[in-house]
C-alpha cells in the first residue's frame, strides 16, 4: 500500500521506519505532537472528552445499498460445540439482522461518511475520547473503513487505537507486522492514539499465544521486539481465567483488559475481583482497564447462549459495572460497546422495531440514546472521584 495518509487538511507524508533513512517533514512532526494525547480546542464537545475512557468500536458493518451486499448484519446462526459451523441458517440482514436490538440508524455501513459522522457526535454525546478499532488485518472489510473513520474523529475531537483481533495466522511475529502497518499508514493522523508518545494496542485472546512467543515481541531482548524502536507501544492483553498473574508477569505485555460485557463470564469480568488485579498492575507497574458494559444477550446468533444474557435492568446493570470500576482506583476504563451489536452490549441508540421475522428487543421506557447520556454521567462522577 502507499505510505501517505488522506486527512481533512490534504496529504501529507508520514514518518517511515522501514529499513531506509526515516524523512520527516515539517507538518509530520507537527502532527506527531498533536497526537500525543487527547486533542483540545475551541470546541465545546472536545472541551469534554475523556481519554482514559476506551469505547470498542466495530467497522466491520456493511449493507446492500453501500457496500453490495449485507456484511455482518447478515450472520449465520451459531452451534454450540464449534462455532464456525451453521446450525440454523443465516440470517440475512437489512430489516432482519444478526442481533437481539435494532439499531436506530437502520442496518448501516461503516464505509457510509454520513454514518460515521453520526457516531462520532454520538461519542461526544457521551463524552468518550478514545475509540478501538476492530483490526482483522488487511484483508478484512473493515480496513477499508480506517481511514474514513480517522478522518471524521480527527474533526470531532475523538482519538482512536485499534484492537487486534485473532485473525488467521496470527502470532507474534503477524502482530509485529501489522502494528507496523497500522503506524506507518496512521501514526501521523491527527486522531491516531498516544499515551506518553506510544500507541496503544489492545489484543484480544492473548491466551492464544503463549508467553514465550510473546516475549520476543515484547521484552527488549526478543529477537523481533518492539521495544526501542519507532513500533514500540503500550501493548494491552486481555485477562480472562484466574491465575494468570504469571503470564502477563513473563510475557512483556505493559497491561491487561477484561473487555467481556458478561459480569461472572470469565474471572476477569467479575467487578468483585477488579480491586485485587488493579492493586496486582499497580505493584507490577502495569496498566489495568477494566470492560464496563450495559448487559449482554447474543441469542440472535447463539441461541443456545441464554446462560450468558445479562439483563439491562433499565440501566442498573451499567451503573452498577461503572461504579465497581471507579471504586477500584483504575486510571483507564474501557467500555464494550459502542456497536458490538451481535451480543448485545452496545450503548449505540437503539429502536422499538417489530417486523415479521423477529421481535427486537429496545431500550423503553428508556430513550434511545439512554446509554449515551449515562456514559457521559459516569465519566464525569469518576473524574471527580479521582
Amino acid at each position: 500500500m502507499k505510505n501517505f495518509l488522506s486527512v481533512t487538511a490534504g496529504i501529507v507524508r508520514c514518518p517511515f521506519h522501514t529499513g531506509m533513512k526515516t524523512f520527516f517533514s515539517t507538518t509530520a512532526i507537527g502532527l506527531l505532537l498533536f497526537c500525543t494525547g487527547c486533542s483540545r480546542s475551541d470546541s465545546p464537545d472536545r472541551e469534554t472528552l475523556n481519554c482514559q475512557a476506551f469505547c470498542f468500536y466495530y467497522n466491520w458493518y456493511g449493507n446492500t445499498e453501500k457496500d453490495g451486499r449485507e456484511i455482518h448484519w447478515a450472520h449465520p446462526v451459531l452451534k454450540q460445540s464449534d462455532e464456525d459451523t451453521v446450525t440454523r441458517g443465516t440470517i440475512p440482514g437489512g430489516d432482519d439482522i444478526a442481533s437481539n436490538f435494532f439499531p436506530q440508524l437502520g442496518a448501516y455501513s461503516c464505509t457510509d461518511s454520513a454514518t460515521v459522522d453520526r457516531h462520532m457526535r454520538m461519542l461526544t454525546q457521551a463524552r468518550i475520547g478514545v475509540i478501538v478499532l476492530t483490526w482483522w488485518d488487511v484483508h478484512d472489510f473493515g480496513y477499508q473503513s480506517v481511514p474514513l473513520i480517522m478522518d471524521l474523529a480527527a474533526r470531532h475531537g475523538v482519538k482512536v487505537c485499534f484492537h487486534i483481533e485473532p485473525f488467521a495466522g496470527r502470532n507474534a511475529e503477524t502482530v509485529r507486522r501489522n502494528i507496523q502497518t497500522i503506524v506507518d499508514s496512521y501514526g501521523c493522523h491527527p486522531a491516531f492514539y498516544r499515551n506518553g508518545g506510544k500507541p496503544l494496542f489492545f489484543i484480544y485472546d492473548s491466551y492464544l499465544t503463549p508467553p514465550e512467543e510473546w516475549d520476543t515481541l515484547l521484552l527488549p531482548d526478543g529477537s523481533i521486539t518492539i521495544r526501542n524502536t519507532p513500533y514500540d507501544a503500550l501493548m494491552i492483553g486481555l485477562w480472562v481465567k484466574e491465575g494468570e498473574e504469571d503470564f502477563f508477569a513473563r510475557s512483556g505485555f505493559d497491561g491487561f483488559y477484561t473487555y467481556f460485557g458478561a459480569t461472572a463470564f470469565t474471572y476477569g469480568s467479575t467487578p468483585a475481583h477488579w480491586p485485587y488485579l488493579q492493586k496486582w498492575a499497580k505493584q507490577h507497574g502495569k496498566l489495568f482497564i477494566p470492560s464496563v458494559a450495559p448487559g449482554y444477550i447474543d441469542t440472535r446468533v447463539r441461541p443456545w447462549n441464554g446462560r450468558t444474557s445479562r439483563d439491562r435492568e433499565n440501566g442498573r446493570y451499567y451503573d452498577r459495572m461503572f461504579e465497581a470500576a471507579i471504586h477500584s482506583g483504575v486510571t483507564h476504563i474501557g467500555i464494550t460497546s459502542f456497536n458490538e451489536w451481535h451480543e448485545g452490549t452496545q450503548i449505540e441508540p437503539a429502536v422499538p422495531f417489530h417486523p415479521a421475522a423477529f421481535h427486537y428487543l429496545d431500550y423503553e421506557p428508556l430513550q434511545p440514546d439512554y446509554y449515551l447520556d449515562r456514559t457521559a454521567y459516569w465519566l464525569e462522577r469518576w473524574e471527580e472521584a479521582r
